[in-house]
């Protein structure tokens, strides 16, 4: 486990959205809004064409921040997100995270990040913070 300081970046998450990755994740959620899966539908949308799920764009962070806190961010982390633009199927969405703060108490830490997914445009669809308690006592 790295000794977390503010300022560190955290390993990110790249991944190219699709309108197959879309309609399944509409399978497994339920949430069948035609925004996401109809594209004629969406045609006449303010997004000219289909969106992902916001919560699909979003489970990429909880994949960034267990990839780089392990079974600590399982057990103790938490979110809160702002949805900030649309991410469409073919988009490439790339996380990003940086350690804010470091919150000692006795033999855990609390990590505050800064979080977020950016589109391929460098437009945030989405930001964030997270927290996670790691402990400091090997």
């Amino acid at each position: 486990m790295p000794n977390w300081i503010s300022g560190m970046n955290l390993e990110p998450i790249i991944k190219t959205i699709t309108q197959n990755q879309i309609n399944k994740y509409a399978d497994a959620s339920g949430d069948f809004n035609p925004l996401h899966i109809n594209q004629p539908f969406a045609r006449k949308s303010q997004f000219g064409r289909t969106i992902a799920h916001g919560m699909l764009i979003a489970a990429s962070l909880s994949e960034m921040m267990g990839v780089n806190f392990g079974i600590d961010w399982h057990i103790s982390g938490r979110m809160k997100l702002r949805f900030k633009a649309p991410v469409f199927p073919g988009d490439t969405a790339t996380t990003f995270g940086e350690v804010k703060e470091v919150i000692d108490l006795n033999s855990k830490s609390e990590i505050v990040c800064v979080i977020g997914v950016k589109r391929q445009t460098g437009e945030n669809a989405i930001t964030g913070e997270a927290r996670v308690m790691v402990n400091t006592i090997q």
